[in-house]
């Protein structure tokens, strides 16, 4: 909302409007948080009447950082920062003082793509652009806002769980519902191929029932590994410190470390089976499935998201209880062909 004055230097000011107060909704766009609260004045404005207009627009306690320089069209030509404008001489036009835009955001970015984007400038007064016109801003109060939601969907998308339009509290009964149910029934048709994997190692198990004992253990442990892992990356990739290229650093990295975190669990397992009293030949195949599992699960959920995001999908939908129920069906593989071959009740 603008108006034009007559003053000598025809300036053209922003009507400054109230700031926009978030809404609990979330939006997957800029558009979504954009704000009107900021003062825009053309370049042949002195410093003096720009003083005067910025003073008079001041009526709360949010108080912009930067005056924006426009032309008749809204064209964003550059800004001045209120402190340089509040020590430059009277007479000095702001064209003399403004600096150019290092950083913009059209409102048609999604809102993931700008929290990558406002973490890595650091900025905390944006302006929004549509083809070099000011459409609006970002102030620190919707940056905030805007950051808050995307880490609010990553941690329900994780749990498993479509995102809430709503706070928790305003939710109904069935909105809660029809948003884990689906979630529910997908783990549950996925997690349902575990029960095949038991069942065609049915002769393992009735050689060998002590092989039960630890399926809870195993499955758990891989889970566990990898949500540690899926968590990490996800975190790493939404502040853009890792990304695709980094996939054999990362491989490398989360390897080693699955090797010592491996042996140590192992190490725990073999003393649980001896506790137990299952016999040699079923400790050494826990504890080396117990290795195995967790280097497998490191692999697995060090790829997955990188994959996830080549193919423009959010990483953060590889929540623990997807890379779970993967590893659950996977580990009972590898256990079972490990009992295969070291237990001689079972060997063919």
């Amino acid at each position: 909302m603008t108006f034009s004055t007559n003053t000598s230097a025809q300036s053209r000011a922003s009507i400054r409007l109230p700031a926009k107060q978030p809404g609990s909704e979330m939006h997957s766009t800029v558009l979504g948080y954009l704000s009107q609260d900021f003062i825009a004045l053309p370049p042949g404005t002195t410093v003096a009447q720009a003083r005067e207009y910025f003073c008079s627009e001041i009526k709360n306690e949010q108080i912009p950082s930067q005056i924006f320089v426009v032309d008749d069209d809204d064209h964003l030509y550059g800004l001045v920062p209120v402190k340089n404008l509040l020590q430059a001489d009277k007479e000095l036009l702001l064209s003399e003082l403004m600096r150019a835009v290092h950083f913009s955001l059209p409102p048609e970015k999604t809102r993931h793509e700008a929290c990558m984007e406002i973490k890595k400038s650091a900025s905390n007064y944006i302006p929004v652009l549509s083809y070099g016109k000011l459409k609006g801003v970002l102030g620190p109060q919707e940056i905030a806002q805007l950051l808050e939601d995307e880490n609010t969907l990553d941690s329900q998308l994780q749990g498993a769980s479509s995102p809430l339009e709503t706070p928790y509290l305003q939710s109904s009964v069935f909105t809660l519902w029809r948003k884990r149910s689906v979630w529910l029934l997908l783990l549950f048709v996925a997690e349902a191929y575990t029960s095949s994997v038991i069942k065609s190692f049915e002769d393992q198990l009735e050689a060998a029932i002590a092989l039960a004992f630890f399926i809870p253990l195993l499955i758990g442990t891989g889970g566990n590994t990898g949500t540690q892992i899926t968590s990490t990356l996800v975190r790493a990739m939404a502040l853009g410190e890792v990304g695709l290229k980094d996939l054999g650093a990362i491989l490398r990295k989360e390897i080693s470390a699955s090797v010592l975190i491996a042996i140590t669990i192992g190490t725990a397992g073999f003393i649980r089976a001896w506790m137990l009293g299952v016999g040699m030949e079923v400790m050494m195949v826990v504890s080396l499935t117990l290795i195995a599992i967790t280097v497998w699960s490191a692999i697995v959920s060090s790829i997955i998201p990188m994959l996830l995001r080549k193919v423009n999908i959010d990483p953060a939908v590889v929540s623990a209880p997807f890379i779970t129920t993967l590893i659950d069906g996977t580990g009972l593989l590898i256990y079972f062909k490990i009992a295969e071959l070291m237990l001689t009740d079972l060997a063919i």
